[in-house]
């Protein structure tokens, strides 16, 4: 890509101010993506609980420990993130919707 290209996606970038619309968009998007995540989380700990680990191997037992909580933990991570993220969205949707109607907004659209 050439500079000139570059300062023009930029700048459209830059112009573009957040709607109702778009922050409610993202919110449904968010929240369908921490939904998802959370059944994934569920199904995943759910087989882990299911298939314990056979062996008399301390060593092996504590890894596989570890590693199962690891895995549950980085999934439900994603899925807070996402969670708090699709409730933020929400929460300047409707700061801006209240922007909107007192008048107190940059713009009105």
């Amino acid at each position: 890509m050439t500079e000139e290209n570059l300062t023009k996606q930029t700048e459209q970038t830059e112009n573009q101010q957040p709607t109702p619309t778009r922050c409610i968009t993202g919110a449904l998007m968010c929240g369908g993506l921490g939904f998802a995540m959370y059944k994934l989380m569920v199904s995943i700990a759910t087989t882990f609980a299911n298939k314990p680990v056979t062996s008399d191997n301390p060593m092996v037992v504590s890894i596989s420990s570890a590693v199962r909580t690891l895995v549950v933990g980085v999934v439900a991570l994603g899925t807070g993130i996402f969670g708090i993220v699709g409730v933020g969205l929400f929460a300047l949707a409707i700061q801006l919707v209240i922007k909107q109607l007192t008048g107190k907004g940059e713009y009105n659209s």
